[in-house]
């Protein structure tokens, strides 16, 4: 059941992120600011589910290192939607923080759907 609350949560985090990037980039701030603190509202509920799911894997088992990676990986996406989100507000550019945020989704979507046993891939 974490799982799927997991899923729920970053995709809606991500859904929130472009909303807020369009109300970011039409000059709508007020709009932009409330949907942000939204998605930093969403970022807890990530961080409890993706904490539950992680605490699973301290029982024992091989997988460990790998959830612990994961985790990471998934604290470094948040980091870089907010980076994304910061900038833009101010204007500024966001290259960076975009690769970072692709790099870092890739491996947190590569480790939690692929490689660990809670994922939905065999």
């Amino acid at each position: 059941m974490t799982t799927h609350m997991h899923i729920t949560a970053w995709a809606l985090a991500l859904i929130l992120l472009i909303v807020t990037l369009i109300m970011y980039k039409q000059g709508k701030a007020k709009p932009g600011k409330i949907l942000h603190m939204i998605l930093r509202l969403d970022y807890l509920f990530i961080l409890y589910t993706g904490g539950d799911l992680l605490a699973t894997y301290f029982g024992g088992g091989d997988m460990l290192p790998e959830a612990i990676v994961k985790g990471v990986a998934g604290l470094w996406v948040i980091v870089a939607m907010e980076l994304i989100l910061v900038k833009t507000s101010k204007a500024k550019p966001a290259k960076g923080a975009w690769i970072q945020l692709v790099i870092a989704l890739l491996i947190t979507l590569i480790l939690g759907f692929g490689r660990l046993p809670l994922g939905i891939l065999p």
